[in-house]
Protein backbone atom coordinates (compact mmCIF):
# COMPACT_ATOMS: atom_id res chain seq x y z
CA UNK A 1 0.00 0.00 0.00
CA UNK A 2 1.39 3.40 -1.03
CA UNK A 3 1.19 5.71 1.99
CA UNK A 4 2.31 9.25 2.76
CA UNK A 5 5.13 7.73 4.79
CA UNK A 6 6.38 5.60 1.87
CA UNK A 7 6.25 8.67 -0.39
CA UNK A 8 8.40 10.65 2.05
CA UNK A 9 10.91 7.81 2.26
CA UNK A 10 11.04 7.66 -1.55
CA UNK A 11 11.89 11.37 -1.66
CA UNK A 12 14.69 10.82 0.87
CA UNK A 13 16.02 7.98 -1.27
CA UNK A 14 16.15 10.07 -4.47
CA UNK A 15 17.73 13.00 -2.63
CA UNK A 16 20.17 10.68 -0.91
CA UNK A 17 21.71 9.56 -4.21
CA UNK A 18 23.30 12.94 -4.82
CA UNK A 19 24.44 13.23 -1.22
CA UNK A 20 26.04 9.80 -1.32
CA UNK A 21 27.97 10.80 -4.46
CA UNK A 22 29.25 13.92 -2.72
CA UNK A 23 30.20 12.06 0.43
CA UNK A 24 32.05 9.38 -1.51
CA UNK A 25 34.62 12.02 -2.50
CA UNK A 26 35.61 12.37 1.14
CA UNK A 27 37.39 9.21 2.28
CA UNK A 28 37.27 10.33 5.89
CA UNK A 29 33.48 10.50 5.89
CA UNK A 30 32.48 7.63 3.64
CA UNK A 31 34.11 4.24 3.48
CA UNK A 32 34.28 2.33 0.18
CA UNK A 33 31.21 0.31 1.09
CA UNK A 34 28.26 1.54 3.16
CA UNK A 35 29.20 0.91 6.80
CA UNK A 36 27.35 -1.46 9.07
CA UNK A 37 25.94 0.20 12.18
CA UNK A 38 25.51 -1.41 15.60
CA UNK A 39 23.75 0.84 18.11
CA UNK A 40 23.88 -0.51 21.68
CA UNK A 41 21.71 1.06 24.38
CA UNK A 42 22.13 0.03 28.01
CA UNK A 43 19.10 0.47 30.28
CA UNK A 44 19.49 2.78 33.30
CA UNK A 45 23.31 2.73 33.11
CA UNK A 46 24.85 5.71 34.89
CA UNK A 47 27.48 8.04 33.43
CA UNK A 48 30.05 6.80 35.93
CA UNK A 49 29.35 3.06 35.75
CA UNK A 50 32.01 2.29 33.14
CA UNK A 51 35.73 2.08 33.77
CA UNK A 52 36.46 4.54 30.96
CA UNK A 53 34.23 7.11 32.70
CA UNK A 54 35.79 6.67 36.13
CA UNK A 55 34.13 3.60 37.69
CA UNK A 56 36.49 1.91 40.14
CA UNK A 57 34.51 -1.16 41.21
CA UNK A 58 32.57 -2.50 38.23
CA UNK A 59 34.73 -4.06 35.51
CA UNK A 60 33.94 -3.19 31.88
CA UNK A 61 37.10 -4.03 29.87
CA UNK A 62 35.43 -4.49 26.47
CA UNK A 63 33.46 -1.25 26.56
CA UNK A 64 36.61 0.46 27.83
CA UNK A 65 38.38 -0.96 24.78
CA UNK A 66 35.71 0.57 22.57
CA UNK A 67 36.62 3.95 24.03
CA UNK A 68 40.35 3.34 23.63
CA UNK A 69 39.87 2.43 19.97
CA UNK A 70 37.34 5.17 19.24
CA UNK A 71 35.88 8.35 20.66
CA UNK A 72 34.35 9.04 24.06
CA UNK A 73 31.89 11.89 24.48
CA UNK A 74 31.80 13.65 27.86
CA UNK A 75 28.74 15.84 27.28
CA UNK A 76 26.11 13.66 25.63
CA UNK A 77 22.47 13.69 26.72
CA UNK A 78 19.81 11.00 26.51
CA UNK A 79 16.42 11.73 25.03
CA UNK A 80 14.59 11.77 28.36
CA UNK A 81 15.05 10.82 32.03
CA UNK A 82 13.06 7.57 31.47
CA UNK A 83 12.86 4.71 28.99
CA UNK A 84 10.12 5.04 26.35
CA UNK A 85 10.41 8.76 25.51
CA UNK A 86 14.19 8.50 25.40
CA UNK A 87 14.01 5.70 22.82
CA UNK A 88 11.44 7.62 20.81
CA UNK A 89 13.79 10.62 20.62
CA UNK A 90 16.65 8.37 19.54
CA UNK A 91 14.73 6.60 16.78
CA UNK A 92 12.90 9.67 15.40
CA UNK A 93 15.38 12.52 15.84
CA UNK A 94 12.88 14.76 17.63
CA UNK A 95 13.39 16.02 21.18
CA UNK A 96 10.61 15.66 23.73
CA UNK A 97 9.14 19.05 22.89
CA UNK A 98 8.21 17.63 19.46
CA UNK A 99 8.35 13.84 19.77
CA UNK A 100 5.20 11.75 19.87
CA UNK A 101 6.12 9.83 23.06
CA UNK A 102 6.99 12.11 25.98
CA UNK A 103 6.51 9.85 28.99
CA UNK A 104 6.15 6.18 29.87
CA UNK A 105 2.57 5.07 29.17
CA UNK A 106 1.53 1.44 29.35
CA UNK A 107 -1.49 0.34 27.33
CA UNK A 108 -4.14 -1.17 29.60
CA UNK A 109 -6.64 -3.95 29.02
CA UNK A 110 -6.48 -7.58 27.98
CA UNK A 111 -4.23 -10.28 29.38
CA UNK A 112 -0.47 -10.37 29.67
CA UNK A 113 1.93 -7.57 28.77
CA UNK A 114 0.16 -5.05 26.55
CA UNK A 115 3.11 -2.82 25.77
CA UNK A 116 3.42 0.95 25.67
CA UNK A 117 1.63 3.65 23.68
CA UNK A 118 2.68 3.15 20.04
CA UNK A 119 4.48 5.65 17.87
CA UNK A 120 2.27 6.31 14.81
CA UNK A 121 2.89 5.09 11.29
CA UNK A 122 3.44 8.68 10.12
CA UNK A 123 6.64 8.97 12.18
CA UNK A 124 9.88 8.08 10.39
CA UNK A 125 12.51 6.08 12.26
CA UNK A 126 16.21 5.48 11.73
CA UNK A 127 15.39 1.91 10.71
CA UNK A 128 13.00 3.01 7.96
CA UNK A 129 15.49 5.52 6.56
CA UNK A 130 18.36 3.00 6.52
CA UNK A 131 16.18 0.16 5.24
CA UNK A 132 15.35 2.32 2.24
CA UNK A 133 19.10 2.70 1.66
CA UNK A 134 19.36 -1.08 1.29
CA UNK A 135 20.21 -1.94 4.90
CA UNK A 136 19.07 -5.10 6.64
CA UNK A 137 17.56 -3.97 9.93
CA UNK A 138 17.27 -5.75 13.25
CA UNK A 139 16.22 -4.79 16.79
CA UNK A 140 17.14 -7.09 19.67
CA UNK A 141 16.29 -6.29 23.27
CA UNK A 142 13.57 -4.03 24.74
CA UNK A 143 11.19 -2.11 22.47
CA UNK A 144 8.59 -0.18 24.51
CA UNK A 145 7.13 1.85 21.61
CA UNK A 146 4.03 -0.13 20.60
CA UNK A 147 2.69 -3.64 21.05
CA UNK A 148 2.60 -6.31 18.37
CA UNK A 149 0.11 -5.43 15.64
CA UNK A 150 -0.06 -1.73 16.52
CA UNK A 151 1.35 1.09 14.40
CA UNK A 152 4.34 1.06 16.72
CA UNK A 153 5.14 -2.61 16.14
CA UNK A 154 8.89 -2.67 15.34
CA UNK A 155 8.16 -4.64 12.14
CA UNK A 156 6.01 -1.69 11.04
CA UNK A 157 8.68 0.83 11.97
CA UNK A 158 11.40 -0.38 9.64
CA UNK A 159 12.83 -3.43 11.38
CA UNK A 160 13.03 -6.69 9.44
CA UNK A 161 13.69 -8.54 12.69
CA UNK A 162 12.57 -7.92 16.25
CA UNK A 163 13.56 -10.26 19.06
CA UNK A 164 13.05 -9.55 22.75
CA UNK A 165 10.66 -7.79 25.11
CA UNK A 166 7.96 -5.73 23.45
CA UNK A 167 6.60 -4.44 26.77
CA UNK A 168 8.81 -2.60 29.24
CA UNK A 169 7.10 -4.17 32.27
CA UNK A 170 7.78 -7.63 30.82
CA UNK A 171 11.47 -6.67 30.74
CA UNK A 172 11.61 -6.33 34.53
CA UNK A 173 12.38 -10.06 34.70
CA UNK A 174 15.60 -11.17 33.01
CA UNK A 175 14.50 -14.81 33.14
CA UNK A 176 11.13 -14.42 31.37
CA UNK A 177 8.79 -17.22 30.41
CA UNK A 178 8.76 -16.03 26.82
CA UNK A 179 10.22 -13.55 24.36
CA UNK A 180 8.93 -12.39 20.99
CA UNK A 181 10.46 -12.94 17.56
CA UNK A 182 8.47 -10.61 15.33
CA UNK A 183 4.85 -11.76 15.90
CA UNK A 184 5.80 -15.19 17.27
CA UNK A 185 5.95 -16.08 20.95
CA UNK A 186 9.11 -17.99 21.87
CA UNK A 187 8.58 -20.02 25.05
CA UNK A 188 11.61 -20.28 27.33
CA UNK A 189 11.64 -23.56 29.18
CA UNK A 190 13.03 -23.56 32.70
CA UNK A 191 12.21 -19.91 33.45
CA UNK A 192 9.71 -18.56 35.96
CA UNK A 193 9.33 -15.61 38.31
CA UNK A 194 12.15 -16.79 40.56
CA UNK A 195 15.54 -15.14 40.83
CA UNK A 196 17.23 -17.62 38.51
CA UNK A 197 16.25 -19.63 35.47
CA UNK A 198 17.78 -21.65 32.69
CA UNK A 199 17.65 -19.06 29.88
CA UNK A 200 19.02 -15.58 30.64
CA UNK A 201 17.51 -13.01 28.29
CA UNK A 202 20.75 -11.04 27.87
CA UNK A 203 22.57 -14.14 26.63
CA UNK A 204 19.74 -14.86 24.20
CA UNK A 205 20.05 -11.28 22.91
CA UNK A 206 23.77 -11.72 22.26
CA UNK A 207 23.19 -15.04 20.48
CA UNK A 208 20.50 -13.46 18.31
CA UNK A 209 22.76 -10.49 17.53
CA UNK A 210 25.60 -12.77 16.44
CA UNK A 211 23.23 -14.72 14.22
CA UNK A 212 21.90 -11.51 12.64
CA UNK A 213 25.43 -10.27 11.95
CA UNK A 214 26.45 -13.59 10.38
CA UNK A 215 23.34 -13.69 8.23
CA UNK A 216 23.93 -10.18 6.89
CA UNK A 217 27.72 -10.06 6.67
CA UNK A 218 27.58 -9.54 2.89
CA UNK A 219 25.11 -6.65 2.98
CA UNK A 220 25.05 -3.42 4.97
CA UNK A 221 23.09 -3.83 8.19
CA UNK A 222 21.71 -1.73 11.03
CA UNK A 223 21.54 -3.62 14.32
CA UNK A 224 19.77 -1.85 17.18
CA UNK A 225 20.55 -3.47 20.54
CA UNK A 226 18.45 -1.89 23.32
CA UNK A 227 19.62 -4.17 26.13
CA UNK A 228 17.73 -4.43 29.43
CA UNK A 229 20.82 -4.43 31.65
CA UNK A 230 21.29 -3.02 34.26
CA UNK A 231 17.57 -2.19 34.72
CA UNK A 232 16.08 -3.92 37.73
CA UNK A 233 15.36 -6.65 38.70
CA UNK A 234 18.88 -7.59 39.75
CA UNK A 235 19.40 -11.01 38.13
CA UNK A 236 22.55 -12.50 36.69
CA UNK A 237 23.96 -16.01 36.08
CA UNK A 238 25.73 -17.35 39.14
CA UNK A 239 29.06 -17.77 37.41
CA UNK A 240 29.19 -14.00 36.78
CA UNK A 241 27.95 -13.24 40.27
CA UNK A 242 30.84 -15.20 41.81
CA UNK A 243 33.29 -12.64 40.46
CA UNK A 244 31.98 -10.06 42.94
CA UNK A 245 30.83 -12.16 45.92
CA UNK A 246 33.05 -11.30 48.88
CA UNK A 247 34.69 -8.49 46.94
CA UNK A 248 31.93 -5.93 47.43
CA UNK A 249 30.59 -5.28 50.95
CA UNK A 250 26.84 -5.75 51.22
CA UNK A 251 24.33 -3.94 53.43
CA UNK A 252 20.75 -4.61 54.36
CA UNK A 253 18.23 -2.62 52.39
CA UNK A 254 14.49 -2.09 52.39
CA UNK A 255 13.11 -3.98 49.43
CA UNK A 256 10.41 -1.92 47.70
CA UNK A 257 9.78 -3.56 44.34
CA UNK A 258 11.11 -6.00 41.76
CA UNK A 259 12.72 -9.29 42.79
CA UNK A 260 14.85 -9.25 45.91
CA UNK A 261 18.47 -10.33 45.53
CA UNK A 262 20.55 -11.70 48.45
CA UNK A 263 23.69 -9.91 47.19
CA UNK A 264 22.34 -6.76 45.52
CA UNK A 265 25.59 -4.84 45.10
CA UNK A 266 27.50 -7.85 43.78
CA UNK A 267 24.55 -8.76 41.58
CA UNK A 268 24.28 -5.28 40.11
CA UNK A 269 28.00 -5.08 39.32
CA UNK A 270 27.92 -8.58 37.84
CA UNK A 271 25.05 -7.66 35.52
CA UNK A 272 27.05 -4.83 33.96
CA UNK A 273 30.18 -6.95 33.64
CA UNK A 274 28.12 -9.74 32.10
CA UNK A 275 26.73 -7.31 29.52
CA UNK A 276 30.26 -6.13 28.83
CA UNK A 277 31.42 -9.68 28.10
CA UNK A 278 28.58 -10.10 25.60
CA UNK A 279 29.67 -6.92 23.83
CA UNK A 280 33.16 -8.41 23.69
CA UNK A 281 31.69 -11.43 21.89
CA UNK A 282 30.13 -9.13 19.32
CA UNK A 283 33.41 -7.28 18.73
CA UNK A 284 35.29 -10.57 18.32
CA UNK A 285 32.65 -11.82 15.89
CA UNK A 286 33.01 -8.76 13.69
CA UNK A 287 36.74 -9.43 13.41
CA UNK A 288 36.22 -13.13 12.71
CA UNK A 289 33.91 -12.24 9.81
CA UNK A 290 36.31 -9.63 8.44
CA UNK A 291 33.80 -6.77 8.71
CA UNK A 292 35.20 -5.05 11.78
CA UNK A 293 36.71 -2.11 9.89
CA UNK A 294 33.49 -1.40 8.05
CA UNK A 295 31.29 -1.39 11.15
CA UNK A 296 30.44 1.63 13.29
CA UNK A 297 29.71 0.52 16.87
CA UNK A 298 27.99 2.98 19.21
CA UNK A 299 27.40 2.44 22.92
CA UNK A 300 25.27 4.63 25.21
CA UNK A 301 22.51 4.51 27.85
CA UNK A 302 18.84 5.54 27.72
CA UNK A 303 18.96 7.64 30.93
CA UNK A 304 20.70 7.93 34.26
CA UNK A 305 21.00 5.28 37.00
CA UNK A 306 18.11 4.00 39.13
CA UNK A 307 17.04 5.51 42.41
CA UNK A 308 18.97 4.17 45.36
CA UNK A 309 17.67 0.93 46.82
CA UNK A 310 14.48 0.87 44.76
CA UNK A 311 15.03 -2.80 44.15
CA UNK A 312 18.53 -3.37 45.44
CA UNK A 313 20.64 -1.10 43.22
CA UNK A 314 22.85 1.30 45.14
CA UNK A 315 23.76 4.30 42.98
CA UNK A 316 25.32 6.08 45.95
CA UNK A 317 27.71 3.22 46.69
CA UNK A 318 28.86 2.87 43.08
CA UNK A 319 28.88 6.66 42.54
CA UNK A 320 26.79 5.76 39.50
CA UNK A 321 26.09 9.35 38.44
CA UNK A 322 29.61 10.51 39.26
CA UNK A 323 29.74 14.14 40.36
CA UNK A 324 26.35 14.90 38.82
CA UNK A 325 23.16 15.73 40.69
CA UNK A 326 20.04 13.61 40.25
CA UNK A 327 19.19 10.11 39.05
CA UNK A 328 16.74 8.52 36.64
CA UNK A 329 13.56 10.61 36.34
CA UNK A 330 15.37 13.91 36.86
CA UNK A 331 16.47 16.49 34.29
CA UNK A 332 19.46 17.33 36.44
CA UNK A 333 22.69 16.07 34.88
CA UNK A 334 22.68 12.73 36.70
CA UNK A 335 19.36 11.77 35.15
CA UNK A 336 20.15 12.66 31.55
CA UNK A 337 23.90 12.94 30.92
CA UNK A 338 24.97 9.51 29.71
CA UNK A 339 28.08 7.74 28.40
CA UNK A 340 28.47 7.79 24.64
CA UNK A 341 31.20 5.91 22.79
CA UNK A 342 31.69 5.37 19.07
CA UNK A 343 34.23 3.12 17.33
CA UNK A 344 34.83 2.83 13.58
CA UNK A 345 38.36 1.59 12.71
CA UNK A 346 40.06 3.71 10.08
CA UNK A 347 37.37 6.39 10.23
CA UNK A 348 37.43 7.43 13.91
CA UNK A 349 40.89 8.02 15.35
CA UNK A 350 41.53 5.96 18.50
CA UNK A 351 41.65 7.54 21.93
CA UNK A 352 39.64 10.64 21.09
CA UNK A 353 37.68 12.48 23.80
CA UNK A 354 35.14 15.15 22.88
CA UNK A 355 33.21 17.69 24.95
CA UNK A 356 30.87 18.42 22.03
CA UNK A 357 27.36 18.97 23.42
CA UNK A 358 25.09 16.40 21.77
CA UNK A 359 21.96 14.39 22.44
CA UNK A 360 19.88 11.42 21.26
CA UNK A 361 18.12 13.51 18.59
CA UNK A 362 21.50 13.92 16.88
CA UNK A 363 21.94 10.21 16.22
CA UNK A 364 19.41 10.02 13.35
CA UNK A 365 20.94 12.85 11.27
CA UNK A 366 24.43 11.51 12.00
CA UNK A 367 23.63 8.03 10.74
CA UNK A 368 21.77 9.51 7.79
CA UNK A 369 24.84 11.51 6.75
CA UNK A 370 27.14 8.53 7.21
CA UNK A 371 24.97 6.31 5.02
CA UNK A 372 24.14 8.91 2.36
CA UNK A 373 20.50 9.37 3.37
CA UNK A 374 18.59 12.59 3.93
CA UNK A 375 17.09 13.05 7.41
CA UNK A 376 13.56 14.44 7.81
CA UNK A 377 13.43 18.22 7.65
CA UNK A 378 11.69 18.43 11.01
CA UNK A 379 14.46 16.69 12.94
CA UNK A 380 15.75 18.54 16.00
CA UNK A 381 19.15 16.94 15.65
CA UNK A 382 22.50 17.97 14.18
CA UNK A 383 24.90 15.45 12.67
CA UNK A 384 28.06 15.03 14.72
CA UNK A 385 29.92 13.23 11.94
CA UNK A 386 32.54 16.03 11.82
CA UNK A 387 33.33 15.31 15.48
CA UNK A 388 33.58 11.57 14.83
CA UNK A 389 35.92 12.14 11.92
CA UNK A 390 38.11 14.63 13.79
CA UNK A 391 37.15 17.68 11.75
CA UNK A 392 36.80 21.21 13.10
CA UNK A 393 33.67 22.28 11.21
CA UNK A 394 31.22 20.80 13.71
CA UNK A 395 27.92 22.67 13.84
CA UNK A 396 26.76 23.44 17.38
CA UNK A 397 23.32 23.53 18.93
CA UNK A 398 22.09 26.96 19.93
CA UNK A 399 20.49 25.10 22.80
CA UNK A 400 19.20 21.65 23.81
CA UNK A 401 15.64 21.33 25.06
CA UNK A 402 13.95 18.57 27.07
CA UNK A 403 10.60 18.29 28.82
CA UNK A 404 9.24 15.55 31.03
CA UNK A 405 5.56 15.60 32.07
CA UNK A 406 6.11 13.42 35.13
CA UNK A 407 7.91 13.40 38.48
CA UNK A 408 6.27 16.76 39.23
CA UNK A 409 6.71 18.10 35.68
CA UNK A 410 10.12 19.28 34.46
CA UNK A 411 11.86 21.24 31.71
CA UNK A 412 15.53 21.62 30.85
CA UNK A 413 17.48 23.92 28.53
CA UNK A 414 21.22 23.52 27.96
CA UNK A 415 22.70 26.63 26.32
CA UNK A 416 26.47 26.47 26.06
CA UNK A 417 27.92 26.59 29.54
CA UNK A 418 24.54 27.47 31.07
CA UNK A 419 21.67 25.22 32.10
CA UNK A 420 18.13 26.13 33.07
CA UNK A 421 15.90 23.76 35.03
CA UNK A 422 12.21 24.15 35.81
CA UNK A 423 10.67 21.72 38.31
CA UNK A 424 7.32 20.99 39.96
CA UNK A 425 5.34 22.49 37.09
CA UNK A 426 2.31 20.42 38.11
CA UNK A 427 2.46 22.20 41.45
CA UNK A 428 2.22 25.57 39.68
CA UNK A 429 5.91 26.33 40.06
CA UNK A 430 7.32 28.17 37.04
CA UNK A 431 10.58 29.25 38.64
CA UNK A 432 13.69 28.64 36.54
CA UNK A 433 16.83 27.50 38.29
CA UNK A 434 20.04 28.55 36.55
CA UNK A 435 23.38 26.78 36.77
CA UNK A 436 26.77 27.68 35.32
CA UNK A 437 27.99 24.17 34.55
CA UNK A 438 31.58 25.19 33.87
CA UNK A 439 31.97 26.23 37.51
CA UNK A 440 29.21 24.12 39.04
CA UNK A 441 28.92 20.72 37.37
CA UNK A 442 27.05 19.40 40.41
CA UNK A 443 24.27 21.98 39.99
CA UNK A 444 24.56 23.01 43.61
CA UNK A 445 24.30 26.82 43.27
CA UNK A 446 21.26 28.39 41.63
CA UNK A 447 22.45 31.72 40.17
CA UNK A 448 19.15 32.75 38.57
CA UNK A 449 18.92 35.89 40.71
CA UNK A 450 22.32 37.04 39.46
CA UNK A 451 21.65 36.59 35.73
CA UNK A 452 18.04 37.62 34.99
CA UNK A 453 18.75 38.18 31.28
CA UNK A 454 19.94 34.60 30.81
CA UNK A 455 16.93 33.32 32.76
CA UNK A 456 14.67 35.31 30.45
CA UNK A 457 16.24 33.61 27.41
CA UNK A 458 15.79 30.22 29.05
CA UNK A 459 12.13 30.97 29.70
CA UNK A 460 11.62 31.93 26.08
CA UNK A 461 13.15 28.66 24.86
CA UNK A 462 10.99 26.74 27.32
CA UNK A 463 7.95 28.33 25.71
CA UNK A 464 8.88 28.25 22.01
CA UNK A 465 10.92 25.03 21.65
CA UNK A 466 7.85 22.83 21.95
CA UNK A 467 4.41 22.04 20.61
CA UNK A 468 1.49 20.86 22.76
CA UNK A 469 0.80 17.12 22.81
CA UNK A 470 -2.70 15.69 22.85
CA UNK A 471 -1.36 12.31 23.96
CA UNK A 472 0.88 13.69 26.72
CA UNK A 473 -0.73 16.97 27.86
CA UNK A 474 1.37 19.38 29.88
CA UNK A 475 -1.46 21.80 30.58
CA UNK A 476 0.40 24.65 32.22
CA UNK A 477 3.06 24.66 29.50
CA UNK A 478 0.55 24.04 26.72
CA UNK A 479 -1.36 27.21 27.60
CA UNK A 480 1.86 29.22 27.44
CA UNK A 481 2.85 27.66 24.14
CA UNK A 482 -0.49 28.32 22.49
CA UNK A 483 -0.40 31.95 23.64
CA UNK A 484 3.19 32.66 22.65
Amino acid sequence: MFTRKSFIIMLFSVSGISLALLNSCNNKQQSKNPPNVILIIADDLGYNELGCYGQEIIKTPFIDRLAEEGIRFTCHYSGSPVCAPSRCVLLTGKHTGHSYIRNNFEVKGGDGFQGQKPIPDSVLTIAEILKDRGYATGAVGKWGLGKVGSEGDPNKQGFDLFFGFNCQRHAHNHYPRFLLRNQDTIRLEGNNRELYGEQYSQDLFIDEALQFISGNKNTPFFLYLPFTIPHLSIQVPEESLKEYIGVIPEEQYIHRSYLQHPNPRAGYAAMITHMDKGIGRILDHLKELGIDKNTLVIFTSDNGPAYDRLGGSDSEFFKSAGEFKGLKGSVYEGGIRVPFIARWPGMINPGMVSDHISAFQDILPTLAEITGAIPPQDTDGISFLPTLSGQENQEQHDYLYMEFPSYGGQQMVRMGEWKGVRQYIFRDSMNVELYHLTDDIGEERDVSAEYPDIVKRMEEFMKTARTPSVEFPFNRLDSLTLNK
